[in-house]
């Protein structure tokens, strides 16, 4: 059978044995390209670009797989970025677990569907099985839910919606699945951190409100959201007719991991029958760690945002929305005769395409319980510890160097930081240590430029941690 004849996987003991041997070549090419520590070849911009403008997308005729791996090889995997390298450390993009990337390749193989049982029958059985079990871990109680996202961004804007139609349906007397949205829409306000991700911003966009829509609180000098004037101002908007209908709690800010204060933001929630969402796609890891206490009591949220592409050390993309009463995913609920029978759901066939925004979506909770399964709460709390501590330790060592200027105090695995002498000369730093082959954050905090360590690697030693700054100062 020639390569051209190949379609798809089959029974055909040839087809098995070329998919085989495909994956066994890929697998070296991929090994063989791990030589070093360096996450990044430091090969310039211009120059990467114009080895993969060099590359013919859609030949006349196709060259094979075979040349096509080795062309793939000399040109892209050089440069590829190495997350599990422990040089790379500027977002919260994490290195992949070996069982996670095992299970990626059942998940692709497959390419079960989770929008009708008929398309994914275990998968859909397995996504149920983990949402419950994540609702367990996050302190909900039986009338809790959950879905599968494509990211912490789809996750977030599943949750805005949520919580515009249940203010509207309760406090408006408006569906807004049907009718759109109310003549008071302009009114209706988002409440978030100042410093919170921007994903409620395009959220808002996205649902009609706009960006006018989201007051972003003022935070104090733990980088939380000040609840005592976060109180004052939506008090005062509510005075002012203003429709206050959501407030988010982020559980782990992206550039300094910080984490608002649940329990006041829920009193505040509660005064005005607010919604409150918990964004924990970066401290929702913590919850297996010796340090969850920190989180808060994230059982008080209506809804709350989990991401396993952060702490949890999984590939991307995975990320789920759990929910405190199940019946708020009900906005997202629509049947279609070739999807959601209603006939097959009372004879027990589960859709999960009523509770997503998105129709086709992967089977992305067995590598949830692959992982969960191979490491257990024992596993994963050594590793997620390690990282908390490793931002500890960092964080300790450079506090009281005058050299240094240190931001919030970490929480989680995150120490934003920079050279007291200048913001270019911090700049610059950044710049020649990816040169090197190692990549760290930038950001602003109180106007000054600052570099950030993202330290989600939990094969990051102490050792690695002395070397940086070490070649930190000696750039100074």
């Amino acid at each position: 059978m020639r390569e051209n004849e190949i379609y798809v996987l089959s029974s055909n003991p040839e087809i098995k044995e070329t998919l085989r041997s495909m994956i066994i070549n890929t697998l070296d090419a991929v090994l063989s390209s791990i030589d070093s520590d360096r996450c990044y070849s430091g090969i310039d911009p211009n120059d990467l670009r114009r080895i993969i403008n060099s590359i013919e997308v859609l030949p006349e005729s196709g060259i094979g797989f075979d040349k096509t791996l080795k062309r793939v090889e000399e040109d892209v995997l050089p440069h590829l970025l190495s997350t599990w390298s422990t040089s790379y450390m500027p977002h919260l993009h994490s290195p992949a677990l070996l069982e996670a990337i095992a299970s990626e390749l059942i998940i692709t193989i497959f390419n079960d569907s989770l929008d009708s049982w008929d398309q994914g029958p275990a998968a859909t059985e397995i996504e149920l099985i983990v949402i419950k079990k994540l609702c367990e871990l996050f302190g909900y109680g039986e009338d809790s839910d959950g879905v599968f996202t494509s990211g912490g961004s789809g996750s977030n804007l599943s949750a805005v919606i949520q919580a515009r139609d249940k203010f509207c349906n309760e406090q408006l007397n408006w569906d807004v699945k049907k009718k759109g949205l109310p003549a008071e829409y302009k009114k209706l306000r988002i409440y978030t951190s100042s410093i919170s991700h921007f994903s409620f911003d395009k959220a808002s966009h996205i649902i009609g409100l706009g960006y006018d829509n989201v007051v972003h609180l003022p935070v104090n000098e733990k980088c939380q959201i000040d609840t005592l004037k976060a109180a004052e101002i939506i008090k005062n908007d509510y005075e002012d007719g203003y429709l206050p209908f959501l407030i988010v709690a982020t559980i782990g800010t992206t550039d300094f991991g910080s984490i608002d204060n649940v329990k006041e933001l829920k009193q505040i929630a509660d005064k005005y029958n607010m919604y409150l969402h918990c964004d924990a796609a970066y401290g929702s890891g913590a919850i297996m760690s010796s340090y969850s206490s920190r989180l808060g009591e994230l059982s008080l949220a209506d809804s709350i945002t989990i991401d396993f592409h952060k702490m949890f050390l999984l590939p991307i993309s995975c990320s789920c929305l759990i929910v405190k009463n199940k019946k708020t995913l009900e906005c997202f609920e629509l049947h279609a005769d070739y999807l959601n029978r209603e006939e097959d759901e009372e004879d027990g066939y589960v859709n999960l395409v009523g509770k997503a925004i998105q129709t086709t979506r992967r089977a992305d909770a067995l590598k949830v319980l692959i992982a969960f399964m191979t490491r257990g709460r024992d596993g994963y709390r050594s590793m997620i510890d390690r990282v908390i501590e490793n931002a500890q330790y960092f964080y300790n060592k450079i506090k009281d160097d005058p050299l240094f200027i240190t931001g919030p105090k970490p929480e989680l695995s995150s120490v934003v930081f920079a050279i007291n002498k200048g913001d270019e000369l911090n700049k610059r730093i950044r710049r020649a240590l990816m040169s090197k082959g190692t990549i760290i954050g930038q950001t602003v905090w109180k106007e000054k430029v600052m570099l950030k360590f993202t330290l989600l690697n939990p094969a990051l030693t102490h050792e690695k941690i002395d070397e940086l700054v070490k070649a930190i100062k000696e750039y100074k």
